[in-house]
């Protein structure tokens, strides 16, 4: 299952490997895409991942937001 999302906050390439790295770690999640550019979040699960557990994911990267598109 393909999820896509906007992350805003993101700064640099440190900030966007951070956001990949805590939403590659959510059970289920196999590959995470995100563009610095645009903020444009890719997510491949298996079956689904609930949204919270994403946007926890995010928090814990830093002093980002996100929400699905």
């Amino acid at each position: 299952m393909l999820s896509h999302y906007t992350v805003t906050g993101m700064t640099c390439d440190h900030c966007r490997a951070h956001v990949v790295e805590e939403v590659s770690a959510v059970p289920g999640v196999e590959a995470v895409e995100v563009d610095l550019a645009s903020g444009a979040m890719a997510v491949t699960s298996a079956g689904g991942v609930p949204f919270a557990a994403i946007a926890d994911a995010v928090a814990e990267a830093g002093d980002y937001t996100v929400a699905p598109v």
